[in-house]
């Protein structure tokens, strides 16, 4: 919005030229969204206590968390404000890569809402059906996949970190894998929100190394440079990371141990989907397993436990999945298990860095 109202009287007055600069209001609106979250957080938990919007605990899990049962939950709305409101804000608003990430990122935090809504009208973890949450989820990823994928400057191939000779070109194919990166991404993000801070810390780590790959990807010598793909209008992307960085680290202020508020499922799924939609429009789908690989273990976990479970007749690789809680069956304390999965994310993020030179 400030693109268009501010930058046409640039040739009035020089200043007003800024806006021009991608760099420029990615800041702005990382900024922008961290003030406003921090702003809104003390009147939103307010306001969710009021309205008695507590946390469910599931009766399986570690008996640490008992008490966090009634800690305000649906905190995932107040990143959605800060991250939408501040990427309108800064955005240029005729670039459509930027309305598929925030159609897609609505409507999956608009299923984690409903879910969220039952698990607190019916006092128990289950909420919506998994199979209804999963149809829910498939829809919009093919929607947004179907969408993207016909659009004519955008290129259905797959660029692989470390290779940069091999690109397939997935043609009809893509729609299914984009589905694939979507709704696995989703479910990642939200099986690791268990722990006070631990997904919006790693959140932030991959929205930052996805603002760079944005902002590379939109700029043709650049990305030539580099050899990676480039796609022409990505470089607004630049203002979602950032915002969305921005409005994770203004909730990861009263979401840190101990939390004063829990981002839901409606702030889980939405993340989750939005940092798929951004791997996809910036065609770095596989590097999002290597920056966000502490949502991709986490996930994996789950998969195991489940599947060694029923094959084993009862027996468990971990002492409890998702393996943040098989950590603190090991005795570590919440915080360390949190600040020591913050740290691998960093360094997973210095590796996703890296292949911008190893190809």
């Amino acid at each position: 919005m400030l693109y268009h109202l501010l930058y046409p009287l640039h040739t009035s007055f020089g200043g007003f030229n800024v806006f021009r600069y991608i760099t420029f209001r990615g800041i702005g609106a990382t900024v922008t969204a961290f003030l406003i979250t921090l702003w809104l957080g003390p009147k939103f938990i307010r306001f969710l206590q009021r309205h008695q919007v507590g946390q469910v605990i599931r009766d399986d899990g570690p008996e640490s968390h008992f008490s966090k049962k009634g800690v305000p939950t649906m905190g995932g709305l107040l990143i959605l404000f800060g991250l939408c409101f501040s990427t309108l804000l800064w955005v240029d608003l005729t670039n459509v890569y930027v309305w598929i990430i925030l159609g897609l990122t609505l409507w999956y935090g608009g299923i984690g809402a409903y879910d969220d809504y039952c698990k607190i009208k019916k006092q128990n973890s289950k909420g919506l059906s998994g199979r209804g949450k999963m149809a829910l989820q498939i829809i919009g990823a093919v929607l947004a996949g179907l969408v993207i994928a016909n659009l004519p400057e955008y290129s259905t191939t797959l660029n692989i970190p470390f290779f940069k000779g091999f690109t397939p070109d997935l043609g009809l194919f893509y729609i299914p894998f984009a589905m694939f990166v979507l709704v696995g991404a989703s479910n990642a993000v939200n099986l690791t929100d268990g722990l006070d801070g631990l997904a919006a810390g790693p959140t932030v780590v991959t929205s930052g190394v996805y603002l760079l790959f944005s902002y590379l990807a939109g700029h043709a010598v650049l990305a030539n440079y580099l050899q990676i793909p480039y796609v022409p209008g990505a470089g607004e992307v630049v203002i979602f990371c950032g915002a969305l960085a921005g409005a994770s680290l203004g909730f990861l202020w009263f979401n840190a141990y101990p939390a004063q508020i829990f981002m839901g499922d409606v702030g889980s799924l939405s993340i989750g989907g939005a940092l798929g939609m951004v791997a996809i429009v910036t065609k770095q789908e596989v590097l999002l397993a290597i920056v966000g690989g502490i949502f991709v273990l986490e996930a994996i976990s789950v998969i195991l436990q489940v599947g060694y479970f029923k094959i084993s007749g009862g027996k468990r690789i971990f002492l409890m999945a998702p393996f943040h809680h098989h950590f603190e069956k090991k005795g570590w304390s919440e915080p360390k298990v949190v600040v020591r999965f913050w740290v691998v994310s960093i360094i997973l993020g210095l590796v996703a860095l890296a292949t911008l030179k190893l190809r």
